[in-house]
C-alpha cells in the first residue's frame, strides 16, 4: 500500500504524513496491492458494515469504530411516484453513530492516527465533521481541535463536539479561511488534520458504494444522486464502485450525480463548461450549511468521478432543498438536514428536464440527520400552534380543514 498522487503520479510511502503531492500539490490517492487482495475470504454474507470490508481498507490496527456504516438502504415508492421514477432508492446515513456519513471516513482516519503514533487531530469544519471527529478522538483517547466558521454552523453539531470534549474555535470568517487555518495550524504544531484532504479518511467513505452494491444484491443501480460540499464524499464512493468492477463484483459503475446549492455551486460550474478545474466562490452562502463550501479541495477528484462515470452536475435553490426536504420526511418518514436533501430536490430537476429518465435505478444519498439542524426545521415548518387546554378549542383548530396543507397554513400563520 502507497499514496500516489492523482496528477503526477508520484508516489509516497503509507507511513508519511502528508496530505498532498510534495513535488506538483495533487491530491493522493490510497493504492494497494490489488493482487494480494482476495475477497472471497471476506464474510461477504455478513450485514454490511464499514468494517465488514476492511481488507479494502487501510488500516492494519484493530480498529477505532462505533459500529458504523450498515446504514439503512429504503426503497421509496410514494416519492418516486411524485418525481416521475419507477425505482428509486435512499441510502440513509444520518442513523450513523454521529448522525452523519462523516463517521465511516472517521473510523479509518482516526484509526490511521492512532497507527501513526499522532497525539492530536484537528480539522475545518461546516458541523458534521467537527461532531465526528470529536466523537471519535474521544473514543480512542486523543485530543481534538475544531475550527468552526462563526455563526455559520448548525448547533445540534456544535453541541456533539463540545460534549465530547473538542477544543472548538469559531473564526470570523467562511469554510475556506478556517480549512487555510487548521492546514498551517497542524503544520506548526505535528496534528494529524482529518479533512477530506486526507486520503485515508476517504477510504471510509468508499464503503457507502459497497453497501450499496451489497444491499441491491450485488447488482450495481444506474445512478448514484448525492449532494456536494468540498467534494471527498462524491469521489469515494466512486473509487468504491471502481473497486468492486476491479473485482467483477459489478459490470458496470453507476453514473456519478453531484448536487449543489446555487450559492456554492462551484463543482457545477466547472462541469457546465466541460472544465476539469473550479473557480472558487469567494461569498458561498445557503441554507444548506453542510455543503456551503466556496472552494472544495476534492474538486479535482470529483470531476473525474462524474466525467469518468458519464455522470453529471446539478445546482439546486434553496427553495428547491427544503421542498425536498418535506417532501421525503412527508412521503417516506426520513428527516435530514437541508445538505442532505439536495440529493432529492436534484433528481427532481433533473427528472422534470428529462435528463434522468423514469426506467433508471436510482440511489439518493442523504448525508445528515434531521436533528442536525433543528434551528432550520423550525425557520422552515414554524413553531408549534398553541390552544387552550379545552378539546372543544382542539377540534376547532382540525376540524376547520382536516389537511396537511392547512396545518401548514396555521403552523407559517403563528410564526
Amino acid at each position: 500500500m502507497l499514496l500516489e498522487c492523482i496528477e503526477c503520479k508520484a508516489q509516497y510511502p503509507d507511513t508519511e504524513i502528508i496530505y498532498t503531492c510534495q513535488r506538483c500539490g495533487g491530491l493522493l490517492d490510497v493504492i494497494y496491492d490489488y493482487s494480494k487482495i482476495d475477497l472471497r475470504v471476506q464474510k461477504l454474507k455478513q450485514p454490511p458494515s464499514v468494517w465488514k470490508y476492511a481488507s479494502l481498507l487501510p488500516i492494519k490496527m484493530e480498529p477505532v469504530t462505533l459500529k458504523e456504516g450498515g446504514t439503512p438502504l429504503y426503497k421509496c415508492d410514494r416519492l418516486a411516484k411524485k418525481i416521475g421514477i419507477h425505482e428509486l432508492y435512499v441510502k440513509n446515513e444520518g442513523l450513523n453513530p454521529t448522525g452523519s456519513f462523516k463517521d465511516r471516513g472517521m473510523t479509518v482516519g482516526v484509526s490511521k492516527a492512532i497507527e501513526l503514533g499522532m497525539k492530536t487531530v484537528a480539522c475545518a469544519s461546516t458541523g458534521n465533521t467537527s461532531a465526528s471527529l470529536a466523537i471519535y478522538a474521544a473514543k480512542a483517547g486523543i485530543s481534538a481541535v475544531v475550527l468552526l466558521p462563526e455563526g455559520k454552523v448548525a448547533m445540534g453539531k456544535v453541541a456533539q463536539a463540545l460534549m465530547h470534549g473538542a477544543k472548538v474555535i469559531t473564526i470570523r470568517g467562511n469554510f475556506d479561511d478556517a480549512f487555510r487555518l487548521v492546514r498551517e495550524l497542524c503544520e506548526q504544531r505535528e496534528f494529524y488534520l482529518l479533512n477530506s484532504i486526507n486520503p485515508f479518511r476517504l477510504e471510509g467513505q468508499k464503503t457507502i458504494g459497497f453497501e450499496i452494491i451489497d444491499q441491491l444484491g450485488w447488482k450495481s443501480p444506474d445512478r448514484v444522486v448525492l449532494p456536494v460540499g468540498n467534494a471527498g464524499n462524491i469521489s469515494a464512493i466512486y473509487k468504491g464502485f471502481s473497486e468492486f468492477k476491479r473485482f467483477d463484483i459489478i459490470d458496470e459503475i453507476p453514473r456519478m450525480t453531484g448536487i449543489q446549492s446555487e450559492g456554492a455551486c462551484p463543482i457545477f460550474n466547472a462541469f457546465s463548461k466541460g472544465a476539469r478545474k473550479i473557480v472558487p466562490e469567494k461569498h458561498p452562502e445557503t441554507i444548506a450549511s453542510a455543503i456551503r463550501i466556496g472552494d472544495p479541495v476534492n474538486a479535482p477528484k470529483a470531476l473525474l468521478a462524474i466525467y469518468d462515470s458519464g455522470g453529471l452536475a446539478e445546482k439546486v435553490s434553496d427553495d428547491e432543498i427544503i421542498d425536498a426536504q418535506k417532501s421525503l420526511a412527508r412521503l417516506e418518514g426520513i428527516g435530514v438536514e437541508p445538505a442532505s436533501a439536495a440529493s432529492i430536490a436534484g433528481l427532481t430537476k433533473l427528472r422534470e428536464k428529462g435528463v434522468i429518465q423514469p426506467d433508471e435505478r436510482v440511489v439518493c444519498i442523504t448525508t445528515g440527520h434531521l436533528l442536525k439542524d433543528p434551528e432550520e426545521v423550525i425557520g422552515v415548518c414554524g413553531k408549534p400552534m398553541v390552544v387552550e387546554a379545552d378539546i372543544e378549542a382542539i377540534r376547532a383548530v382540525i376540524s376547520n380543514e382536516d389537511s396537511v396543507e392547512y396545518l401548514g397554513a396555521v403552523l407559517q400563520s403563528v410564526r
